[in-house]
């Protein structure tokens, strides 16, 4: 089990987001943050505010990444060529977990960190449980054939709350996906703005 499922929905109240577009979000009745403070008047963010928040929302979107992990993560988008903000993206969106996620073969982020742990998904046809393994264009990601029928993934598959991004290409009939390309962040189907040059700032300073 992910160490924020109980609370998971608390990150989209503390931001005052949708994180992730579900119809279930608290966020959908109650504007206002988790606990007895959260009615609050919101104070304006300074600048390392801003930045921290914008870390926070991009980290949490990714289910239970430690801030070890992430900041890992970021520091091997620096030292590729190119665009950090974009490079973190990229990197993160080729998390196995994240792919089954946007695959549909899943309903929440949460949900796939556990069902790769448990077993479930091949990568070129070898069962991974490691939900941070990083996949490569080509790859080909499967439910595994005796898993193809539990009701998570039939739940899933028929979700209309998102749809599979043209970077995958996701074959349902038969629960496998190939990772066409390394996404950039305009390619991502976030359900709220996510700015990752802001993590790129906050990281710069810290």
């Amino acid at each position: 089990m992910t160490k924020r499922t109980s609370a998971k929905y608390k990150l989209d109240r503390r931001m005052g987001e949708n994180i992730w577009g579900r119809a279930k979000s608290p966020v959908n009745k109650r504007e206002y943050g988790p606990g007895q403070h959260g009615q609050r008047r919101k104070n304006k963010l300074s600048d390392f505010g801003t930045q921290l928040r914008a870390k926070q929302k991009l980290k949490g979107y990714y289910g239970d990444l430690t801030e070890k992990q992430f900041r890992k993560i970021f520091g091997e988008a620096e030292r590729v060529k190119g665009d950090t903000g974009e490079n973190l993206v990229g990197l993160l969106e080729r998390r196995l977990d994240a792919v089954i996620y946007r695959a549909k073969f899943v309903p929440t982020i949460f949900a796939a960190r556990q069902f790769v742990n448990h077993g479930h998904i091949t990568v070129n046809g070898q069962r991974v449980n490691i939900a941070s393994f990083r996949v490569k264009e080509g790859d080909v990601i499967a439910v595994r054939d005796r898993s193809r029928q539990l009701a998570i993934v039939l739940e899933s598959v028929g979700l209309t709350e998102r749809d599979v991004p043209d970077y995958l290409e996701a074959d349902h009939s038969k629960m496998t996906a190939t990772f066409v390309r390394t996404p950039a962040l305009a390619d991502v189907p976030y359900a709220v703005v996510m700015e990752p040059n802001l993590v790129v700032e906050y990281y710069a300073k810290n």
